[in-house]
This record gives C-alpha cells, structure tokens and sequence, in this order.
C-alpha cells in the first residue's frame, strides 16, 4: 500500500493498520503468490483480487478493534477462507504476530435467530468500517440483504461442465441472437 492512501484515513496511524497494511499471506518466492491464487480460485482479475485482500486487511484490523464481533463481507469471506488453508502463516504469523491474539472463523448456527444477528452484527461492521476507514466499497461490502440473503444462494460451478450467461448479456441482445441463431439453424 502506498504512503499517501496509507493516511488519508483514521486508523492509519494505529501500530496494528500499519503492521496489517506490511503483511503479506504466505512465502514471498512462491511461484504462485496468494493473491494469484485467489484471482484464480474465485474467476477474479488480478484487480479484483488485490481489492479484496486489501478488504480483508481492513476486516481484520475491525475483527480486532471493534467492540463488538464483526462479519465479513462475502467477497472478504473467500479471502478468510483460503488464508485459513495457509494454516502455518494463519496460526504461526498472522494471528500471534500481527493480531497479537487468535481469530477464529465460526459459521452460522443457521435458524432465524442467528439471521437476526448477522444482520446487526454486519450492520454494525460497516459502521465500524466507515468510522476506521471512510465509507466502505460497495462492490465490496454490499448491504446486508444482499449480503446475507441474496450472496449464500451463489454456488461454485466448473466452466468446463456448465455455460455461464450473465444477466446482462442475455437482456442485453444476447438473448435475441441465440433466438436468431436457433431459429436459422432450423431451415
């Protein structure tokens, strides 16, 4: 992270931000770099991939500060979640080293109670995100409707063994060029 966006906002100058915003997950001369892997494990670009990295630094820097538990956005969660399988850099580094303390992820319950306090416990996460950091990225951090009832229902599926049309393409024109295409290849 550069020096100039490094203290544009309130936490920057907190030992823990700038012992986050210097970590790096897993060896340095790995052929494939963590970021790498989560642009490829996730069908991100590079950008998108080092956005949400960064996104995490600043959710573990709240899961630490904030008085209160924090949840992640869903893009975040997929960061935690492969960190998690760098068990040695998690457990050996990140947690003792830079949190100072141990960082569990714990999963849902499931029920309506426990939708009820995601809902207040995000909603209080993008609270403390915004008075450590500034307003939070939307592509990032969504509301939490999107986040918590629309973003579970996405699944993993393999290229090789499904077609993905996005929305936007199908309404798009796409749409009236696959009815075209049909209808030709029918004469």
């Amino acid at each position: 992270m550069n020096a100039p966006f490094a203290s544009s906002f309130p936490a920057a100058a907190d030992p823990l931000w700038q012992a986050l915003s210097a970590y790096e997950v897993g060896p340095a001369d790995a052929d494939l770099s963590f970021k790498q892997r989560l642009a490829r494990e996730n069908g991100w670009s590079a950008q998108r991939a080092a956005c949400a990295y960064e996104e995490y630094r600043r959710f573990l820097y709240l899961a630490v500060t904030a008085p209160h538990p924090v949840t992640p956005s869903d893009a975040v969660d997929q960061v935690w979640h492969l960190h998690l399988t760098y068990t040695r850099d998690y457990w050996e580094r990140l947690c003792p080293d830079v949190l100072g303390r141990a960082l569990h992820h714990g999963p849902t319950k499931g029920g309506r109670a426990e939708g009820e306090r995601f809902f207040e416990q995000y909603a209080l996460t993008l609270r403390a995100y915004e008075a450590a950091f500034g307003p939070a990225p939307a592509d990032v951090w969504p509301d939490a409707r999107r986040r918590l009832q629309i973003d579970p229902l996405a699944r993993r599926v393999h290229p090789h063994e499904a077609l993905i049309l996005s929305y936007r393409w199908l309404f798009g024109g796409g749409l009236l060029a696959l009815l075209t295409y049909a209808l030709w290849s029918l004469r």
